[in-house]
């Protein structure tokens, strides 16, 4: 429009916003002529042509600004809004004293309407622009004060809010990776360019946020991206790093008010069975005596001896019941002393072979020669053994192997148990130090065993560990401290 009203040869305009520079020129080789061609180019701190626009495709020549020497008559204004320059705009023509001084005013007039209708371009621009910033954070405010929501529901959301608060939504997707599993929106693997921000979680890179087009756009900042966009993309990473420790630490608190319920059951449970064991002993100990003296008197009819047998048998295993109970409550005290556990393990082993031969199972000994010494009770630790040697044969109702192992690990000597039987799952893993809890039959478990195991382990300053693979079997490893002197005295 203004090559055609002043009738000049070329008409350049150039403007600066931040570091980028924009030029545009719009010339014509005669004056006469009717044909116009128009030029664009988009340059950032003059380095090489980012990006062109021309009618006519030329070569590449063609598209560099012309010299101002093929120019003799020139005006150059510049574009001043509120006392900043903020572009040039140059009337070029090839004959001389072709601008009158008379027009200089009417061109001084173009240049300043020109310069506050670029200032109002670019402030509308950026007011759109920052609208759809806070749309973005408003909305995902407004997600995060939802907890009912999973995490994960909420990561892919708020990834679905990121794309139209870029520049080119129609062309952005997003992506949110956390602890390698990943959240993104429709097309992000098309990307051709991406912005990354990380998620560090209590100082630790636990993921990232990315954002990129599927298509070339034009360089500005950040490769396409505005600086704005950076510090939205910085913004949302540390908005989602927070819920994300939010989230966990009150994960953390749910976790630590169970623990905080199960030991306190367990203090209950503990007084409960040292006041059941001891109402029990007396009368148990009255039933099995009278049962012994029964079964001495002469000339007993074969079935009543039969019964008489049976009574005892059941009282003293009640009796190992109500030990089990006292040693759940801590009522009996640990006798130590200095032990091998080689031959600990031995000597439970030669009670426990008849067992394994009836149900099929093949002991497999591999035990370390010159094993330390530990100092512990013995009748303890051979209950330790017993307990998971049994659960072990019965978690192979249809025979297996059961290989029993020690070794010395740095400060520590380790006694190992492990069976190919049915294994557990997941959750009867988290449930097995439980007193009372048993997956077996009512005649076949009491649900103390291995708390019991548990409680005689952490007495002696050890450590248990459990691995199980349903339909593979489970592997308990028992660690216990080696004798010092002080402990031995």
């Amino acid at each position: 429009m203004l090559l055609d009203f002043s009738e000049c040869n070329a008409v350049e305009l150039r403007v600066e916003r931040g570091l980028q520079s924009f030029r545009c020129e719009a010339f014509r080789d005669r004056v006469e002529s009717a044909d116009v061609e128009f030029r664009c180019c988009l340059r950032r701190d003059g380095d090489g042509l980012l990006a062109h626009t021309a009618e006519n495709d030329r070569a590449d020549e063609q598209h560099k600004p012309r010299k101002n020497e093929e120019f003799p008559s020139l005006i150059a204004i510049p574009l001043i809004v509120a006392e900043k320059t903020i572009g040039l705009l140059q009337f070029k023509a090839r004959g001389k004293d072709f601008f009158r001084a008379a027009d200089t005013g009417y061109y001084e007039n173009v240049a300043q309407t020109l310069g506050l209708a670029l200032i109002s371009q670019q402030m509308r621009a950026s007011l759109r622009e920052r609208v759809k910033e806070l749309t973005c954070l408003y909305r995902m405010a407004r997600l995060m004060e939802r907890p009912a929501i999973r995490l994960e529901k909420v990561l892919q959301n708020i990834a679905a809010l990121l794309p139209p608060a870029w520049q080119y939504p129609e062309v952005a997707a997003a992506r949110i990776v956390l602890d390698g599993e990943c959240f993104s929106t429709e097309g992000f693997n098309e990307c051709v360019s991406k912005q990354t921000a990380p998620l560090a979680i209590k100082d630790q890179t636990r993921g990232c946020i990315e954002v990129g087009y599927s298509e070339e756009k034009p360089e500005f900042d950040e490769g396409p991206f505005l600086e704005e966009e950076r510090n939205l993309l910085d913004i949302v990473a540390r908005q989602v790093s927070s819920l994300i420790e939010r989230r966990q630490a009150a994960e953390d608190r749910k976790r630590l008010q169970v623990q905080l319920r199960h030991a306190d059951r367990l203090a209950t449970i503990g007084q409960l069975s040292a006041g059941v064991a001891h109402e029990l002993n007396e009368p148990l100990g009255n039933i099995l005596a009278f049962a012994q003296l029964a079964r001495k008197e002469p000339d007993l009819p074969r079935q009543t001896a039969r019964d008489l047998d049976k009574i005892v048998t059941t009282s003293l295993h009640a009796r190992e019941i109500i030990k089990k109970l006292m040693l759940f409550a801590r009522q009996m005290p640990p006798r130590k002393s200095r032990v091998s556990l080689n031959a600990l393990v031995e000597e439970g082993l030669y009670f426990l072979e008849s067992r394994c031969v009836k149900d099929g199972v093949a002991i497999q000994r591999h035990l370390s020669p010159r094993l330390p010494d530990i100092v512990a009770d013995p009748s303890q630790l051979n209950q330790v053994l017993v307990n998971l040697v049994v659960n072990a044969i019965q978690a192979m109702p249809g025979g297996g192997v059961l290989k029993i192992s020690t070794r010395e690990l740095d400060d520590r000597v380790v006694l190992c148990v492990e069976d190919n039987g049915v294994g557990m799952s997941s959750h009867v893993l988290k449930r097995i130090f439980v007193p009372f809890f048993t997956t077996k039959d009512i005649h076949e478990g009491t649900g103390l065993g291995l708390p019991v195991v548990h409680g005689i382990v952490t007495s002696h300053g050890g450590t248990i560990e459990v691995e199980s693979v349903p339909g593979r079997g489970s592997k308990f490893e028992v660690r216990l401290p080696l004798a010092d002197a002080e402990e031995e005295t």
